[in-house]
């Protein structure tokens, strides 16, 4: 079977390719524009592979999607090219109204061309898994509720907005066309090769580097932590196990608050590589003002997903962070190369050079 993978060299979309190629006989294309984010060497351990191929491709460019749909004749579409950063998303909303919806429509007509001119065998197999995120459901600030699958949308953040948007779109193609789309919704994601911008590697990689830890208001906003391995098995099962028109919600099954994930990554570094000074880490903790729509609380109920598809996550928080530490502390020529924005030039050292 063959997969076409947008976003595949972002944080998610590079553990899926991994997962799919070192897991199965399958064939993936990787379809990534490359922005900021994109970092092929994410995926260098199975860049040599024959069944792994990449198209440096925007998913807004409709002519360039009908070539490769038309080239590669994929039989699953998983869409997780997105811009994704919240705070980015407040600065400068443009680009995430651009990539996560225009972009989304393009994908969706492109995969509905395509779709529709296939033999009914293929046709009837076709699946388009669209995934997205649990800040679409807004805010559980006050409650004691979970995310599931029918809670109503209130995105809070140009970026929540534009996910939500993208997912009325996958569910009105599938509606209106008869597309065969599935949605997921994930909860907050960490683990190796996480761009350094979100909270877990800025909090390592500050730390290691004797920098201040920002921690936003009081450090009491809670967020439901799913490994990212983990979540790369869950959307391969959705992918191919899931039925159409359904959505699944995707958690660890991990609530902190910030500031407790702050003071555990604080303590692992205490012990795996304590500072010159041999002060604790945690004296780097720095409160900040807190960024304007912050949400309190995101928590998934992974219920469904459990009972329909078998799936649930192997790591608990303990055991994901440690290996996350362990990671970063064992892969600083990855880290360097992020830093100094020589990963940038991976493409052309592994594909012109």
């Amino acid at each position: 079977m063959k997969f076409l993978v947008t976003g595949g060299a972002g944080f998610i979309g590079s553990a899926v390719i991994r997962h799919i190629i070192q897991n199965t006989e399958h064939q993936v294309l990787n379809v990534d524009k490359l922005t900021y984010a994109g970092n092929l060497e994410s995926l260098s351990s199975i860049a040599d592979n024959e069944r792994y191929s990449f198209s440096q491709t925007d998913i807004c460019d409709r002519e360039s999607l009908d070539q490769l749909f038309l080239d590669f004749q994929p039989d699953y579409v998983m869409h997780l090219a997105a811009e994704s950063h919240v705070d980015r998303s407040i600065l400068g909303p443009g680009t995430f109204i651009e990539t996560n919806i225009v972009g989304t429509y393009q994908l969706l007509e492109a995969s509905r061309k395509y779709w529709a001119s296939l033999g009914d065998e293929r046709r009837n197999a076709f699946r388009f898994h669209h995934i997205s995120t649990d800040e679409v459901y807004g805010d559980l600030e006050g409650t004691e509720d979970l995310f599931t699958e029918t809670t109503p949308y209130a995105p809070s953040s140009p970026y929540s907005a534009s996910k939500a948007s993208s997912d009325h779109l996958v569910r009105a193609w599938h509606r209106t066309y008869s597309l065969p789309t599935i949605v997921s919704n994930c909860s907050n994601n960490y683990g190796p090769y996480h761009f350094p911008e979100k909270l877990i590697p800025l909090v390592i990689l500050n730390a290691l580097n004797g920098k201040a830890l920002p921690i936003y208001g009081k450090g009491e906003q809670i967020r439901d932590w799913l490994y990212v391995e983990d979540h790369a098995r869950a959307l391969f099962k959705v992918v191919t196990e899931g039925k159409v028109g359904e959505t699944y919600n995707i958690g660890g099954h991990n609530e902190k608050q910030n500031i407790e994930v702050v003071k555990t990554i604080c303590r692992i570094l205490d012990n795996l590589k304590p500072q010159a000074n041999n002060e604790p880490y945690e004296n780097l903790i720095t409160f900040v003002k807190d960024r304007p729509g912050h949400d309190l609380r995101y928590a998934i109920d992974a219920s469904k997903i459990y009972k329909d598809l078998g799936w649930k996550p192997i790591e608990t928080f303990n055991s994901g962070i440690q290996k996350t530490v362990e990671w970063y502390l064992n892969h600083q020529e990855w880290v360097d190369h992020v830093k100094s924005g020589e990963y940038h030039s991976w493409l052309d050292k592994q594909y012109k050079g």
